[in-house]
């Protein structure tokens, strides 16, 4: 294993790469060729296409070994990304000439589903070289994620030891934790430069979580700080004789002395400083050429066309159409009173709350996992394709689960021996009523965001880059659409847990409002935060928690709601037109066995769907 920071890949010269692609050129066919050749020469123009998808995805993967490892590859066990300005160059480099492979192929060669690959790999190539010029409009550090807490959050979840080697990588990504930070602090400065700071609610969440990574030993006295007490565990369970589990323990308790808490000790020292420079304007209205770099986010995100005035018009009529069913609940609860009054009652009465203990905790767990059982065996009313990879539930780890989201999903290890997560943030139970319960699970697990993207990363006929890509208003479209689906089949019995599949989705609709508030209208965050307040059930630490989670990712927020109205869109009109021929599991298959798209590309595939099953 390379002792060295970070490994940089040679790629394949252009002309190479171009020679093995011979014949997929502009000529489509050879003089003389018969029928049977020409068709073997169309094999064999897809064929090539697709090594070169695969060659291009394993390249980027090469170069990222954070992403290794979250896939199941151990080859950069020992590293971190770089993020120098020199390793960017270089990926621009890698990128335009990605493109320029690409664009040596003639996309009318190729069979329609290898087609669809080149479309997409070629957009997602040209937005990454016309997104540069925003490369510094983001915040590598904040609350809701960022390298501080990459760091903890990988090793401990996702670097498996499985033998002495794996221990010894673990040891040294943590010796490199200083040159990763000392990188960050360059990219922070350069930001600073532009006038690009992270708001200043953000340093407390940062610094105080940075400050959670080096408490405890070795760095001070109790209990072991929460990467020895990974590391521990870990070694522990391979059985080493114990000079040996000792002699790697020595080595961690060194690395996280030297390497670790010096490193996070001079983050914070530069957070704090950096601190100083920062204001409380919180949208990226405030940026130089702030509105296009917002509207080109919102692109990005949504994959479609909308304004940010669109948007928020659009949150704005779901909001109202929420709310009118929320109130026909309340009259069959027969609940005597406004619909904020509503909104109290349903925040604030302990019915519907676990206690906040450690017993409270467990049962919401346990209750979890059993919505999700029980969703598992009815998958086959609505699916024809179902995941390989199991996915359990758990509860966000301490470490993070002050500054951490509501509730959130990791996919599964590209061999499927690390099972999808769902984790729910059990920090303050207030903040997770169990009438909210049913469509989180739902959402994050199955049939939402396990379902999604197990089954994606599955689909060996799709290259990498489709397998283990994604939209964001495709995928979490696709987790908004999975709390509505089980009301399909009789799901949500208790009017009190469908007022609950209601609160999310009117918080998603909130969402459009206050995000495009937020970046386009110069909204406060005090007045954000009023928005959710006065119109979902939510606590205000829910409502602060969000916003604070908009503000840091602009755009990423209004998702949800365009992609479910879409998927929604495309099932009312495949219903419709096929009548009695329409069944719901071969719309799924549709919409799954592709995996992630832009929306424009899912109406056409739907549109496709509709079409054949017409001249059947």
């Amino acid at each position: 294993m390379k002792k060295t920071a970070f490994r940089t890949f040679a790629l394949i010269p252009l002309a190479v790469s171009l020679a093995l692609l011979g014949g997929c050129g502009p000529k489509t066919t050879q003089p003389g060729l018969t029928g049977e050749q020409t068709a073997a020469a169309q094999f064999d123009v897809n064929e090539r296409a697709n090594q070169l998808f695969e060659q291009i995805f394993m390249e980027q993967v090469r170069r990222n070994p954070v992403l290794q490892t979250r896939l199941g590859i151990k080859d950069d066990y020992d590293q971190w990304q770089d993020l120098s300005d020199a390793a960017y160059d270089i990926e621009q480099a890698m990128i335009r000439t990605h493109l320029e492979l690409l664009n040596a192929i003639d996309p009318s060669q190729l069979e329609p589903n290898t087609a669809l690959s080149y479309q997409l790999l070629q957009q997602d190539l040209q937005n990454s070289l016309e997104d540069s010029k925003w490369r510094f409009y983001s915040y590598p550090v904040n609350q809701m994620s960022g390298i501080h807490s990459l760091v903890p959050s990988l090793l401990i979840n996702q670097h498996k030891i499985e033998d002495v080697s794996d221990a010894k990588a673990y040891i040294g990504r943590l010796n490199n934790v200083p040159l990763l930070f000392n990188q960050l602090q360059q990219q922070l400065t350069k930001r600073a430069g532009q006038n690009i700071i992270i708001p200043e609610f953000v340093f407390e969440h940062v610094i105080s979580g940075s400050q959670n990574v080096i408490t405890g030993a070795p760095f001070s006295q109790g209990e072991d700080s929460t990467l020895l007490a990974d590391f521990k565990k870990k070694v522990q369970a391979l059985g080493l004789d114990e000079v040996e589990e000792k002699l790697l323990l020595d080595e961690a308790n060194v690395a996280l002395l030297t390497s670790v808490g010096i490193a996070y000790q001079s983050l914070i020292s530069f957070l704090q400083n950096l601190q100083q420079q920062a204001t409380t304007d919180d949208g990226v209205w405030r940026f130089e050429d702030g509105a296009a770099f917002y509207q080109n986010r919102l692109a990005r995100i949504t994959t479609t066309d909308l304004t940010a005035s669109q948007i928020h018009q659009l949150g704005l009529d779901q909001v109202a159409r929420i709310h009118d069913e929320m109130r026909a609940i309340m009259q069959q609860v027969k609940f005597d009173g406004s619909l904020a009054e509503f909104f109290v009652f349903m925040r604030e009465d302990p019915q519907f709350y676990y206690p906040d203990t450690d017993e409270g905790r467990a049962a919401y767990l346990a209750e979890a996992t059993r919505v999700i059982d029980d969703m598992k065996g009815r998958l086959d009313q609505l699916f024809r394709v179902k995941p390989q990879a199991d996915m359990i539930v758990q509860a966000v780890e301490p470490f993070r689960e002050r500054s951490a989201g509501k509730a959130f999903y990791q996919r599964p290890s590209m061999d499927g021996s690390r099972p999808g997560v769902y984790y729910a943030n059990l920090y303050q139970m207030q903040d997770m009523p169990t009438y909210q319960l049913e469509a989180l699970a739902y959402h994050e697990g199955i049939p939402g965001h396990h379902m999604q993207l197990a089954i994606a990363q599955e689909l060996d006929d799709m290259p990498k880059f489709r397998r283990f890509g994604g939209y964001t208003a495709y995928i979490e479209g696709w987790g908004l659409y999975s709390e509505v689906l089980p009301k399909d089949i009789g799901l949500y019995q208790d009017p009190y847990s469908d007022f609950g599949r209601l609160a999310m989705e009117l918080w998603r609709a909130c969402r459009l409002v206050v995000d495009t508030g937020i970046h386009a209208k110069q909204w406060t965050r005090e007045q954000a935060i009023q928005y959710l307040v006065d119109n979902t059930p939510n606590s205000t630490t829910d409502a602060t928690k969000a916003i604070e989670r908009y503000i840091v990712m602009p755009g990423q927020a209004t998702a949800y709601t365009i992609g479910m109205l879409k998927i929604l869109e495309l099932r009312d009109k495949a219903q419709a037109e096929l009548g009695e021929h329409y069944d719901i599991r071969d719309f799924h298959d549709v919409v799954l066995r592709n995996g992630a798209v832009p929306l424009n590309v899912l109406e056409q595939l739907v549109n496709d769907y509709i079409a054949a099953a017409k001249s059947e």
